[in-house]
Formats: C-alpha cells, sequence, structure tokens
C-alpha cells in the first residue's frame, strides 16, 4: 500500500518548486562532452578569485580537527563579526550560509494564518521559507526591476509578520539609498520584522549603498542578514550571519540546529574577516568586470539593468531561453531568470577579464546564428 505522499504534504510545500542552483561545470560537460577546463561558469556569482591564501592555511590547520564537533556557538566568529559590525555578541546568529538565516526567520515567526511581503523579481528563497511553513506570500509589483518600498509598506496588514528586502536585489542588482530605506523603517509596524538581505554589500564603494548596520539600533524590527558566499570567496563552506536585536538573535538560536556552521567553516570565515587585501582586490576585479560587460553588450547594441552586485542583468529583447542553449553548447553558463518573471533576460556573474571575454565572444556567436 502505498500513499500520495505529495498531496500528504503541508500545501504550501505542494505548491512549491525546488530551487535550481546554476548548473555546475562537471555536469554540462558530461551532458555536453566538453573539456571541463574549457568551461566557462558565469551562473551562480561566485567569487572568480578563488580562494584566500590565508583561508586556505587556517582550513589547513582545522583539518587535524575532524573528528571533533565544531563550536555550536560559533564565538571565535561572532566575536570577529560583533568587533568589526560593532554590535555586541548575543546580536550575532551564525548561519549555514544566508539562507539558513532566512529560514530560521521563517521557521521562527511565520505560520498558517500569517504572512509575508516582499517584492517581485525578488531572491527564490524568500517564498520558499514562507510557503514552506504555511504563510502567505505577498508578493508586490516591482518598480523599474528593483522595489517599490511604499507599496510594499502599503501591503502590510495585521497578519504580515516578516518583510524581506534585498539592498541590492538578486536576481536585478537594483538598490534602494540610505533615505528610501530610512523613511521604510520609520512607517513599518513594530510587529513586523524587516529583513534586510545584504549579501552583495561588500561589493558597495563609499556610500553607494545603505549600511544596513547604521539602522540597527534605531530600529529594534531590524535584522540584517550577510554573507560569506560572496565577496569573501567561501560559497562552498556555507556561512552566513544575521546582525539584529539580542532578542531576536536569542528566538532565532532557539530554531536552529545545532552545529549549523562546520569547524572549515567558522575558521576559514575567521580568516577571511581579517584578510582586508582580498576583499579589496576582489572589489576592483568587480569594478573593471562590470565595465568590461557593459562595453561589450553595449556593442552587441543590448541593455542591462544597473547593477550594484557581482551579476549584471543583461535584456536580450527577446525569449532568453535559446540563447541560454547555445551559451552552454559554447561551453559558457550563465542564468536565465524565466523562473524570477523575466524571461528575456540573463544574469551574467562578473568573472576574470578573460572569463568576460569569453562570454562575450559566445554571445556574439549566438546571437549572430539567430
Amino acid at each position: 500500500m502505498s500513499g500520495n505522499f505529495l498531496a500528504l504534504a503541508q500545501p504550501g510545500v505542494q505548491q512549491l518548486s525546488p530551487y535550481v542552483p546554476g548548473k555546475p561545470v562537471d555536469e554540462l560537460a558530461r551532458e555536453l562532452n566538453l573539456d571541463p577546463a574549457n568551461i566557462v561558469k558565469l551562473a551562480s556569482n561566485e567569487n572568480p578569485l578563488g580562494p584566500s591564501p590565508k583561508v586556505l592555511a587556517a582550513i589547513r590547520e582545522e583539518l587535524v580537527e575532524l573528528t571533533r564537533y565544531p563550536d555550536g556557538n560559533g564565538f571565535a566568529l561572532k566575536s570577529l563579526l560583533a568587533q568589526k559590525c560593532g554590535v555586541e555578541l548575543n546580536q550575532v546568529t551564525l548561519g549555514n550560509g544566508s539562507n539558513d538565516i532566512l529560514e530560521l526567520v521563517g521557521r521562527a515567526y511565520l505560520a498558517p494564518g500569517l504572512n509575508a511581503v516582499f517584492s517581485e523579481h525578488a531572491f527564490a528563497v524568500y517564498p520558499i521559507v514562507t510557503q514552506a511553513v504555511g504563510a502567505d506570500a505577498k508578493v508586490i509589483p516591482a518598480k523599474d526591476w528593483g522595489h517599490d518600498l511604499p507599496a510594499m509598506l502599503a501591503a502590510i496588514d495585521a497578519q504580515t509578520r516578516v518583510v524581506f528586502i534585498a539592498n541590492p536585489n538578486n536576481p536585478t542588482g537594483t538598490w534602494f539609498d540610505a533615505q528610501a530605506l530610512d523613511d521604510f523603517l520609520q512607517d513599518v509596524p513594530e510587529h513586523v520584522l524587516v529583513v534586510l538581505d545584504e549579501a552583495y554589500i561588500e561589493y558597495a564603494e563609499g556610500g553607494d549603498l545603505p549600511d544596513g548596520l547604521d539602522f540597527l539600533a534605531a530600529y529594534p524590527n531590524l535584522l540584517v542578514s550577510r554573507t560569506f558566499s560572496k565577496a569573501y570567496g567561501l560559497a562552498s563552506l556555507r556561512v552566513g550571519y544575521a546582525l539584529s536585536t539580542a532578542v531576536v538573535a536569542d528566538v532565532l538560536n532557539r530554531v536552529r540546529q545545532p552545529f549549523n556552521v562546520n569547524s572549515l567553516a567558522l575558521s576559514a570565515a575567521c580568516a577571511a574577516l581579517k584578510d582586508a587585501e582580498y576583499l579589496e582586490e576582489g572589489r576592483r576585479i568587480n569594478e573593471s568586470g562590470m565595465l568590461q560587460l557593459q562595453n561589450g553588450l553595449r556593442e552587441l547594441g543590448l541593455g542591462w539593468i544597473p547593477s550594484k552586485g557581482n551579476f549584471i542583468c543583461v535584456d536580450l529583447a527577446q525569449v532568453a531561453a535559446p540563447v541560454f542553449q547555445g551559451l552552454l553548447r559554447e561551453g559558457v553558463i550563465v542564468r536565465p531568470v524565466a523562473n524570477y518573471g523575466m524571461p528575456n533576460h540573463l544574469r551574467i556573474t562578473i568573472g576574470l577579464p578573460a572569463e568576460n571575454s569569453r562570454f562575450l565572444e559566445a554571445l556574439a556567436k549566438v546571437l549572430a546564428r539567430g
């Protein structure tokens, strides 16, 4: 006897589709019989520099302790983050990537009969964590591909418990300034937790983007979520963190899995925080690479959405799926974003100069073939 285990699942889960990550290099090599060494992956907003040598040294030192559980409290990393971010130790929550932080928020604050508010074209994990716990998702139409903060504010009701906002937003790269953020936070009701997702904040230069940490003291219903996966180059190790009031951090730690951040990730993140040169080099590569791609796209007569991340969303002015498939045959992996309601766009991660050139050459070839 067998049951219908899809029908038995929680209704919100039944309506979800599994998250689809960027295609791995090895998978494309198998599918099209390509040499993995000749494949360029610009699909997942990964750091093209490779890991910092200081990070690799820290991991090597930690390897001898693989039989031991990690520090479940992550004291060393939390101490460094508290010092760097100007908060108390008890305001830091560690996650298995920042996705884990979003999941903790959903489990702690959302439930059937409650809702979360977020923007159209926003990160796919927001609806996943919302619907997985049976809460309703209130998706607010985007404005110029970005967050319409006044409209999001107007959508908040008595059943709203969480608002997810991202600055810059993935996959569009759009952003809002400090005044817009402050105006929004001033009017959000006290019973609503605002999750400010700053996964790409390290790519900002100077005052390009508001720093969520500047608003923490004034707004106790604010949580700032960040990650080591992007600018710090630790995507495979999965380590992120949240900064909030001590009360919110305590709530999240009640649902956080023990040992959710492994020992190698903890050591690597500590080393990464101390490696200012690596971070600065990453910013430089990203800035020059963004200009390289913009110039190349302009020569091809294509438009794009201005971005403050380490990626750019290209407007192909046609359905993007055939172009995506053509690029795969050329050994170039990018990210289709039709699942974000953007069927004519492709998201391109900023790579090293040679990788960017390879993409532009492949794109020109695919477009010429029609």
